[in-house]
């Protein structure tokens, strides 16, 4: 039996699909997402895709050269290096430690700093003002300058690289989070939820956080942006992965010496931390104009 319907008004698309409607209209924003996609599946499947170990040498196969290229060959795609190691997998894998890594400080650094961004948000009096101003005095320094200050004193190694990335992130979230919460606890729903007698637990569970998680959204892809720059420039400087391990910055200082011989061998990581960056700010970028546009609407 068919079933008829009286009224002919289309159901009004969710937050999120307006979100996504507004996102797709964006042709750049639509490619970062694409880029984006493709270097998960990269750290999702790297393993089943490289043809060689990344740390296996072929010393009859030293500084081949990528296979477009007149001596260049179908075995080493992207060339090989001084040590007659696979770039294509090593960039695979050093792919896999830099986006991978940064994936995962972003998303501890996010927690912690909303946990307190919150409390400092909510918190008042002479507590306050001592966390927001040394929560200033924090964000006018460099994350990476922050990075090198904490691995200069812990020591080079990418466990201390990551503690390092993540203290430099948290006060950026704490920040955020602290003035977002700040600016809904003085919206008409919020007060309401208080005279109401709701505990501040519960008035950011239920009603602030869901109104601030996608600012944090927007926030959190900036800051992968960031977190990626910084792993690598602390690979790079030789304070982050050691070798052997692989890692694209720590990929780019091996290959600097021989990059007038082998210009593949900074090309092909340097190609990889450009178009991870590019897509992720060309994502962050389309999330912050739909966001705006959706609230326009």
């Amino acid at each position: 039996m068919l079933k008829t319907s009286l009224y002919q008004e289309e159901a009004p698309p969710s937050p999120l699909q307006q979100t996504w409607l507004e996102f797709s209209k964006s042709h750049a924003a639509f490619f970062g997402l694409l880029c984006m996609c493709f270097f998960v599946l990269v750290i999702s499947f790297g393993p089943l895709i490289t043809p060689y170990s990344p740390l296996e040498q072929n010393t009859d196969a030293l500084l081949v050269p990528p296979a477009w290229t007149a001596s260049g060959g179908i075995d080493y795609m992207l060339g090989t290096d001084a040590l007659g190691r696979d770039i294509m997998s090593r960039v695979v894998y050093g792919t896999r430690v830099t986006l991978g890594i940064s994936l995962f400080l972003v998303i501890v650094s996010m927690i912690i700093g909303i946990l307190i961004g919150a409390f400092a948000g909510m918190m008042r009096g002479l507590q306050s003002s001592i966390l927001n101003h040394l929560l200033d005095s924090l964000m006018a320094i460099p994350t990476l300058l922050i990075a090198i200050i904490i691995v200069a004193i812990l020591g080079p190694g990418l466990i201390n690289s990551m503690w390092a990335i993540t203290l430099a992130l948290v006060p950026q979230f704490i920040h955020y989070t602290r003035d977002a919460v700040r600016s809904e606890l003085r919206k008409p729903y919020a007060v309401a939820a208080k005279l109401d007698g709701a505990s501040k637990a519960h008035m950011f569970r239920s009603t602030i956080f869901p109104n601030i998680i996608e600012m944090l959204v927007v926030r959190g892809t900036q800051a992968l942006s960031t977190a990626i720059l910084d792993i690598s420039a602390l690979g790079f400087l030789n304070l982050g992965v050691q070798a052997p391990g692989t890692e694209l910055g720590a990929m780019l200082s091996e290959g600097l010496d021989i990059s007038y011989i082998a210009p593949w061998s900074i090309a092909a990581p340097g190609g990889a931390i450009f178009l991870m960056i590019l897509s992720i700010n060309l994502v962050g970028d389309g999330l912050r104009s739909a966001l705006h546009n959706r609230f326009l609407h």
